[in-house]
């Protein structure tokens, strides 16, 4: 089992340009994505948040049963779902504002247990920002990490939902002690600070850098260093690309009996050059057509 702790929200998609285009509904969060993206690929996944009960909410849990993800985890509550305004550039990448204040994924609480036979808990994005429940995940991936679960950890750097750059980056470097993987974009590693070699040696065993269309680098505690370029595609947008990086990493490392600090030792260059193009792969589908629809497994044998 693999968990998936973090926010599910409304993305609200421009369906044309300017500033008063239509809006389209669709199902996101970066924690949200990476959990269906997990079921599309066909590994054993729970989520673990708190939704609304409201009819946004009820269509959030309802795509995470259709793909197979566990939600048992899931907390509801009777405030609203958060809204994310996306913003699409010419060149597919987007952009977000959102609407957080009173939202039911703000409250959650540390759950006291994982779900029975859990080996990877990922983290990321918006709930690790968000007081309360920023230190309710907080406090369970330290707790997850000290019991000798797998953690992964992608910021995905909302950065105007950040009142003090500063203070989140000193808790940023606070939690690598108890990660296991971190994956983030090139364009978060320059806002964060910092080199992979630096967050190495505070704690992961391996940095995964996302460069958009020009690929992917893999740094490990061991000092390797493995890169695949992108996969060329006409995209769409780019919504859902680095969740579903996410999802690919840790079903690739889990279909290896890698999901374990020492087990990346064992990869080498040809076990992360093939997990890298494989994430490469899936990220390329989602970037195909739009909003978050990452790749099922059928759609990338071969």
């Amino acid at each position: 089992m693999i968990v998936v702790a973090g926010e599910a929200l409304i993305d609200l998609v421009p369906q044309g340009t300017g500033a008063l285009a239509a809006l389209q509904p669709a199902l996101g969060g970066g924690p949200f994505n990476t959990a269906v993206a997990l079921g599309r690929l066909g590994s054993p996944a729970a989520f673990c948040s708190r939704v609304s009960v409201d009819a946004f909410g009820e269509a959030l849990l309802d795509r995470l049963r259709e793909t197979g993800v566990d939600v048992a985890s899931v907390q509801r509550g009777s405030e609203p779902t958060t809204l994310a305004v996306a913003t699409v550039g010419a060149d597919g990448s987007a952009a977000y504002s959102f609407y957080v204040d009173g939202t039911a994924d703000r409250l959650f609480a540390a759950p006291s247990t994982l779900p029975s036979g859990t080996r990877a808990i990922s983290f990321g994005t918006c709930s690790l920002v968000l007081e309360p429940g920023a230190s309710a995940y907080e406090e369970l991936m330290r707790r997850a990490a000290a019991q000798g679960v797998f953690t992964a950890l992608d910021p995905n750097i909302r950065a105007g939902l950040i009142p003090d750059a500063d203070t989140y980056r000193a808790r940023f470097k606070s939690w690598l002690p108890s990660v296991s993987l971190l994956k983030l974009s090139e364009e978060d590693a320059a806002w964060l600070g910092g080199t992979p070699r630096e967050w190495l040696s505070a704690g992961p065993a391996a940095v995964v850098i996302t460069r958009g269309g020009d690929g992917l680098t893999a740094f490990t505690a061991d000092g390797g260093e493995y890169a695949v370029p992108g996969e060329r595609v006409e995209v769409v947008d780019t919504i859902g690309a680095g969740d579903t990086v996410n999802a690919a990493l840790l079903h690739g490392l889990a279909a290896r009996d890698a999901l374990s600090a020492r087990a990346f030792t064992g990869l080498g260059s040809a076990g992360w050059t093939e997990l890298l193009g494989f994430a490469a792969r899936a990220a390329a589908v989602t970037c195909s057509r739009a909003g978050a629809e990452p790749p099922y497994a059928h759609e990338l044998k071969g």
